[in-house]
């Protein structure tokens, strides 16, 4: 008998009058459903709703085999221009690349143990294929999480219910039903996304808020959005609703023209201190081509002035759209050009100079203060030093003269594995000597007694170069640099691989962070050679900070390239340059 369904209009004829199917809304799916998003996962994450394009996968495996094509001469010390900037977006992942035994090796997802089917099956069918299925999974679970994972027909998932149904007396249970929905919603098939609303209604007083979260998305593009905005409102009740959720309900309104509920929507998400979806904002600027109303321009440049006291950065497809608003608004005559800023600042595009990437004298007194309270004094590294220690360390700065670079002694002697790590220190120590700095050494005790890989006439050699504080064995370097960096004066820089994202985390509020971060672009030096050769070589410090930034008749934005994989404490390269045509 074939219980291939033809549409999901005839589920509610199966279902019982049980009081709860299966699994009910009471339960907790937490390895169920993206935080944030309505995609299924499970921990190797082998059910991403987000589609992958054969092209663009192509292109980022040929960028990535042109970009990081290295020379196998290891006496070569020809460093590439193509380095990218400590900082720079997806420098992580060329390091990462270009040290493939540093690699954690990555965990291979379990294969698919039986192909999964392209069409419809009838009961026969899937009863074989269920009886093929070797896994541990439950089987019906497993199957449909894989249509979600390949993005499976609609049809073959119904068939799959259908199958289910027939086997249990009409029953399909809610956690099927809620990722059956879930491949409808991806497939934006509103009118299954409706029955399975109205039979989640019927059978449940309440839903979870992954299924909500499931229905927002689905509804909006249809007639019936306001409904989504009765979900939101019933998720309320429960907790505060995801940037998504408030995502999908402002693009629903703004897809209806309703737009004052689409900026008071807007306004709740930000009262919420929740940070936007880059797709939300730029469903504003989207909208915003087709309206000529003053209070609403004003609104999308509060919007680019958030990204910029956020540090925050549009993806490059937003970039786009900002550019199509500014040359859209009629009589201003805005030019917009994609581009890149050269080392001293100053646009490719229009030739401006952008903000310095140094802080104001104000700015450097401020985070000294923090850094000081909440990182060397009120921080955790007590925990791998003593009071009595960081006392002595603090007095041994304040009897010297200002430093011109602090280096992290181990850490750098550390960059090149195959060499001795005197050796390596003492390189670095007399160029910087060489170079009249005064350098101030931070080590562990242990660095001074002789050893395979610390010499001890190099290490003297290193003392008379460089002043040097040697701590206990135990103790944590960090809060030591970053202490003599900033007592010595905005001028002095610092040396080290650690890009200290613990410490910036001790700071108390997002402003102080961000001005942390912007002192370390400007004063963390980075070595890169790949082999120790007869000079080392240092990466140039940026001369311009990269946030948005307007002068009125001009906006540079920084923003993301599609194929670009950028970590969170990496800056964008690619920049919107728009200004007023005169």
């Amino acid at each position: 008998m074939n219980f291939c369904f033809t549409t999901i209009r005839s589920f509610p004829k199966l279902w019982k009058n049980n009081p709860y199917l299966g699994v009910g809304p009471g339960h907790s799916y937490n390895s169920f459903f993206l935080k944030d998003g309505y995609g299924i996962r499970n921990q190797q994450k082998l059910f991403s709703l987000k589609t992958v394009s054969p092209q663009n996968t192509k292109a980022v495996n040929l960028t990535a085999k042109a970009r990081y094509r290295r020379k196998e001469d290891e006496g070569s010390n020809k460093v590439s221009s193509e380095f990218p900037h400590l900082f720079a977006a997806g420098a992580a992942k060329k390091r990462s690349q270009m040290n493939p035994h540093n690699q954690d090796l990555a965990l291979s997802p379990e294969r698919n143990i039986i192909q999964l089917p392209t069409k419809p099956l009838n009961s026969e069918q899937w009863d074989k294929l269920k009886e093929d299925f070797k896994g541990k999974a439950n089987f019906e679970d497993w199957i449909i999480l894989q249509m979600i994972n390949c993005n499976s027909s609609i049809d073959v998932a119904k068939s799959l219910l259908a199958w289910v149904a027939a086997k249990n007396n009409g029953i399909v249970s809610y956690n099927l039903l809620v990722k059956y929905l879930c491949l409808c919603v991806f497939h934006k098939q509103t009118s299954e996304v409706f029955d399975v609303y109205e039979i989640l209604k019927a059978r449940y007083k309440t839903l979870e808020t992954s299924a909500s979260t499931l229905l927002i998305r689905g509804l909006i593009h249809s007639d019936r959005w306001r409904e989504a905005l009765l979900l939101l409102e019933d998720i309320k009740k429960v907790m505060t609703p995801s940037k998504k959720n408030y995502g999908d309900c402002i693009q629903g309104a703004l897809l209806h023209q309703d737009v004052d509920i689409a900026w008071n929507l807007f306004q709740e998400l930000l009262d919420h201190d929740l940070i936007p979806m880059m797709e939300t904002l730029k469903a504003f600027f989207d909208f915003g081509k087709d309206i000529k109303d003053d209070q609403y321009s004003k609104k999308l440049l509060d919007i680019l002035l958030y990204l910029r006291n956020n540090q925050l950065y549009p993806g490059e497809s937003f970039a786009h759209s900002i550019k199509t608003w500014f040359e859209s608004v009629p009589g201003e005559q805005w030019k917009g050009q994609f581009t890149t800023i050269q080392k001293n600042g100053q646009c490719l595009g229009c030739g401006k100079t952008l903000e310095s990437i140094h802080l104001s004298a104000e700015e450097y007194e401020l985070l000294k203060r923090k850094i000081l309270s909440d990182v060397i004094d009120g921080g955790d590294q007590y925990k791998k030093t003593t009071p009595q220690e960081l006392k002595r360390f603090q007095n041994f700065v304040e009897h010297c003269p200002p430093f011109d670079v602090v280096v992290d002694g181990l850490n750098v002697a550390k960059m090149f594995p195959k060499v001795r790590e005197s050796q390596v220190l003492l390189k670095v120590v007399s160029q910087l000597a060489k170079a009249n700095l005064r350098v101030l050494v931070l080590g562990r005790k242990h660095m001074t007694v002789q050893s395979a890989r610390w010499r001890k006439d190099e290490m003297e050699k290193v003392q008379k170069q460089a002043s040097c504080f040697f701590a206990d064995n135990i103790s944590e370097d960090d809060p030591f640099l970053l202490y003599a960096t900033l007592n010595s004066g905005n001028h002095c820089k610092f040396i080290t691989k650690d890009l200290l994202r613990d410490h910036k985390a001790c700071l108390p509020d997002a402003k102080t962070q961000r001005l942390f971060f912007k002192w370390q672009q400007g004063h963390q030096l980075a070595i890169i050679n790949r082999f120790l050769g007869s000079k080392i070589i240092f990466q140039h410090i940026p001369s311009y900070d990269t946030v948005v930034q307007t002068t009125g008749d001009s906006w540079h934005i920084p923003y993301d390239e599609d194929l670009v994989e950028r970590y969170s404490y990496e800056v964008p390269t690619k920049w919107l340059c728009l200004h007023q045509k005169i």
